[in-house]
């Protein structure tokens, strides 16, 4: 540590819960951070040496640390989420939040209305959410309509109003969605029950509303009045087919936070659901951009307590897929089996699906993020020293030890760049020998490259195992690029990854976009070098017989082809027709060599 001052402020910190904040030579704020023993946090930013760039830039423009001592882990967790949204540092990780979500909103007045709203007044109405989809809130509102009979205008229904008749009722009233409290035919008392109910609902207690509804529906039966009954038994259906909607475990989980993360080289996604007697009455999912080197955990604390603020739970329990540590006050579950497994992996499926949506708009939107994104990812899982910006890969195609030839194709940020592809064709080697073809293209590509000054690559992908990626490395050490450029080579049967001097591959998941766009490549070489060698013998074996005929060279055969377009019709041409096309003498020999037999 070069700062004197800054190393007695890290011996002194005290051993306490708390939260402490970083702040450079011209007291702008970098940093805020939680901690269980804050002086041992602290001092492990500048005990070590950091493997995150970011990390190690952090930690030089550190100029003094400030600290606040909390009483328990639960409290620092919300002290730093307040700072970090105050002071937004530069090196914090922030959610993003540019929406003005939907509240569902019981107006404080007499007769309340319920309605959908994006604007939070604090003038005693109550506010339920918000909601992440604006769909969800309008089907909600759509079925209290339909089970209960609340106004929607927005007059002054205070008792002396209501007295002199100053409100008249209106056409709601005789459609059956109104029981006109305006003009005192619906008691407050009566409404408030309505509303009392309506709020379980809200909550996603639907219990108490389908035991009341079941009693009404009885007492009309047992009175005669099967009309009405009838209309309680719409209600009845309509209130347990949106309870079917919602329910995906059993009833008995209620009261209770799911979040699940997933996360790539920069950015982690954190799903939320809210859910209550069964039934997801909430869910959303955040995008987190990565400042340093920040782990799942890390980054799943945070909005854990971010997202519970924002949507005002008061749940004593949370779902999630590993430990986090958030206080004695919260009790945290990790499912391992059963319904409580099976929701903590649909919000997992969420997260992954809000993630690759939003892949697919930043693809068309921000394309040059995503090529960062992919090649950051790229060179972490293949553990590279830079980004494989330009990749080439080779091939190597022959049959039967036939006309060898080899295929380099080239990638660029991750897409093919085809007019960079080339072909080559197997000089100084005879017969079916991959090892010594893959040696000698290699060599004669990165030569030619060198002699003319061309960019060399990041990445070499040599298709085959350990001797085809041996034979790569010989011309590489030859040419002096052993260090300059990355080289794998990938194996088809279980698609290994190879490297130099490691006989241990690597096993990319499956699903990985590193593994896709390296088999891309691979698939993409073996195209391009089996065209090439169709090509070669397909010309092979229409020449070799025409080639056979002394005087007829290459050019003749050329004219020929070119005219009577197969060999076949070359042979069945009359001496006329060929001495037009190619002259009398050559016509002569061709037209002698077939029809010799016939014509001694």
């Amino acid at each position: 540590m070069q700062n004197p001052s800054l190393e007695i402020q890290v011996k002194t910190l005290p051993s306490s819960p708390g939260v402490y904040q970083y702040y450079d030579k011209d007291e702008k704020i970098l940093y805020v951070g939680k901690a269980k023993n804050l002086k041992k946090r602290v001092a492990s930013y500048f005990n070590k040496t950091h493997d995150n760039g970011k990390t190690r830039v952090l930690v030089k423009k550190i100029v003094s640390i400030k600290h606040i001592v909390v009483d328990t882990e639960t409290d620092a967790l919300l002290l730093e989420n307040n700072l970090i949204k105050k002071y937004q540092p530069r090196y914090n990780v922030m959610l993003k939040d540019d929406k003005t979500y939907p509240w569902i909103c019981i107006k404080k007045e007499r007769f309340p209305r319920i309605f959908l709203t994006r604007n939070v007044i604090k003038d005693g109405s109550e506010y339920f959410g918000p909601y992440t989809s604006v769909r969800t809130v309008r089907s909600l509102i759509d079925l209290i309509k339909e089970l209960y009979q609340l106004r929607t205008c927005n007059f002054f229904l205070s008792e002396s109003n209501i007295e002199i008749g100053k409100y008249k009722k209106c056409l709601e009233f005789h459609l059956g969605n109104c029981k006109a409290p305006c003009e005192g035919l619906q008691t407050e008392e009566d409404y408030n029950q309505d509303i009392k109910a309506i709020r379980q609902i809200i909550k996603g207690d639907f219990k108490n509303a389908m035991e009341s509804f079941k009693g009404l529906m009885q007492s009309y039966a047992h009175q005669m009045k099967f009309e009405e009954a009838q209309k309680i038994k719409d209600k009845i259906e309509n209130l347990a087919n949106y309870q079917v909607k919602s329910t995906v475990v059993n009833s008995s989980i209620t009261n209770v936070d799911v979040f699940s993360i997933i996360s790539d080289e920069s950015y982690g996604y954190v799903n939320f659901f809210k859910i209550m007697n069964g039934a997801i009455i909430q869910s959303h999912t955040s995008e987190i951009k990565k400042k340093l080197d920040e782990t799942d955990k890390n980054l799943l604390e945070l909005a854990i307590i971010e997202i519970r603020q924002r949507f005002h739970s008061q749940s004593k329990e949370i779902y999630t897929p590993f430990t986090v540590n958030l206080g004695d006050e919260i009790k945290v579950t990790v499912p391992k089996l059963g319904d409580k497994k099976r929701i903590v992996d649909l919000s997992l499926r969420n997260a992954k699906y809000f993630r690759q949506e939003q892949f697919k708009q930043i693809k068309i939107v921000d394309p040059d993020r995503h090529v960062k994104r992919i090649m950051t990812q790229m060179q972490k899982d293949l553990r590279l020293q830079q980004e494989p910006r330009h990749i080439e890969c080779f091939d190597n195609s022959n049959i039967q030890g036939t006309h060898p030839v080899a295929a380099c194709v080239v990638f660029k940020n991750g897409k093919p760049s085809k007019k960079e592809y080339r072909n080559f064709n197997i000089k100084t080697v005879d017969g079916p020998d991959d090892f010594a073809s893959m040696e000698e293209v290699v060599y004669r590509r990165y030569k030619r490259l060198v002699q003319e000054g061309e960019p060399l690559p990041q990445l070499i992908v040599v298709d085959g195992g350990k001797g085809q990626l041996s034979s790569a490395l010989k011309s590489l050490d030859i040419l002096g690029l052993r260090n300059k450029i990355a080289i794998i080579g990938i194996a088809k049967r279980l698609e290994e990854i190879y490297y130099p001097n490691d006989s241990i591959p690597l096993y990319l998941d499956k699903k990985s976009e590193t593994l896709k766009i390296i088999q891309q490549l691979r698939n993409e070489a073996h195209r391009f070098g089996i065209t090439h060698h169709r090509n070669k013998r397909s010309k092979a074996a229409i020449q070799t017989e025409l080639e056979q005929i002394p005087g007829i060279g290459q050019q003749t055969i050329v004219t020929l082809l070119q005219h009577f377009r197969s060999t076949k019709r070359v042979v069945e041409a009359s001496k006329k027709e060929l001495v037009e096309v190619i002259g009398e003498s050559r016509a002569t020999k061709l037209y002698n060599y077939y029809h010799s037999n016939k014509n001694p």
